[in-house]
């Protein structure tokens, strides 16, 4: 089997040190034309291709930021990822993603020593609650720390106001003269969302609570946050003799879901259930979908901004607690009753 070349065999063709490839790689200053001309020759005599951890060898840092989700192939994670990617790629930076996604909706990996295996400048946390353990391995490992959505003791956090979205939606429906609202997407025991679906049902139900409407506990239907799920729950709901006008999802994915059941039991979206959403997913607009648009890629971009603020490797000073501002985007799933 033929061994990839290191960095070590580039410094050794060159007459070079390893610290010397390493900055004459990043096109750094205070390495001489003729020597980076040498080590690039090297470099493609040798056919080497360059490692974050090669690149860190010179300057003591990795280049690596780890990024913690609880899902991976979720929309608003893998959105959110997407736009941090980006920023760090035109910083020459890369991502080391740590996905805690369990077989089970309702339970997640731990993050321990071994998914740290390479060494990061930093972590972004992305709406998981770190147990205690978690929490003492970041404090070991002096890590600095930011945070999307569910907050990390006093890193800089970015997200949105969930409750204030849930509210905005709901009060949508009550302005349409709505009083019969259910909601989809209370959490489940060991919900790995982070605080996210009880702060939108909170919203929910205090809105409702505002405008001297009863939250119905059989209209609050829990949810591990899919289509398919919701699709379910749905279906079992609006098979029920008493069944709402309308509905407020804690998500657009959920929405989908309950869109879907009002199609299969015969009921038309909005004449004879509105339907709201939270997110503005890329689907939204395809299917009408009446929604709280929040900004996902601003958000993945502050947060990687942040942490290269961090590093001092940008004049960007993180805010201890920045939330972007939502929009109610209506569309024409909704309508009076």
């Amino acid at each position: 089997m033929t061994t990839q070349p290191t960095i070590s065999d580039v410094a050794r063709v060159a007459g070079v040190s390893v610290a010397t490839v390493s900055r004459a790689l990043r096109d750094l200053d205070k390495v001489h034309p003729e020597t980076r001309a040498r080590v690039l020759a090297a470099a493609q005599e040798l056919s080497y291709i360059g490692s974050p951890d090669a690149a860190g060898l010179a300057s003591g840092r990795s280049r690596l930021i780890g990024i913690i989700t609880p899902f991976m192939s979720r929309w608003f994670f893998a959105g959110i990822m997407s736009a941090i990617e980006k920023v760090f790629r035109d910083h020459n930076h890369h991502i080391l993603l740590m996905d805690l996604e369990e077989k089970s909706p309702e339970a997640r990996l731990s993050l321990t020593q071994g998914r740290l295996f390479k060494r990061v400048d930093g972590l972004i946390v992305i709406n998981v609650e770190l147990e205690a353990a978690e929490s003492e391995l970041v404090h070991r490992l002096d890590l600095p720390v930011i945070a999307v959505g569910y907050p990390f003791e006093t890193a800089p956090r970015i997200g949105i106001d969930d409750h204030g979205c849930a509210a905005l939606a709901t009060r949508h429906l009550v302005n349409l003269g709505h009083s019969a609202i259910a909601y989809v997407g209370k959490a489940r025991a060991h919900n790995p969302h982070g605080r996210t679906p009880n702060e939108r049902l909170r919203g929910f139900e205090e809105t409702l609570a505002a405008s001297s409407l009863t939250v119905r506990p059989e209209w609050v239907l829990e949810s591990d946050w899919s289509v398919g799920d919701a699709y379910a729950g749905a279906t079992h709901l609006l098979a029920q003799s008493q069944r709402p006008t309308s509905v407020v999802c804690g998500s657009d994915e959920m929405a989908l879901g309950v869109m879907a059941a009002a199609r299969d039991a015969g009921l038309r979206v909005p004449e004879d259930l509105s339907v709201v959403g939270i997110d503005d997913h890329d689907m939204a607009a395809v299917f009408g979908l009446t929604t709280v648009r929040q900004p996902v890629a601003d958000q993945g971009r502050a947060a990687a901004l942040a942490m290269l603020g961090l590093l001092g490797l940008t004049d960007v000073t993180p805010e201890a607690d920045h939330n972007f501002p939502v929009d109610l985007i209506i569309r024409r799933s909704t309508a009076a009753p």
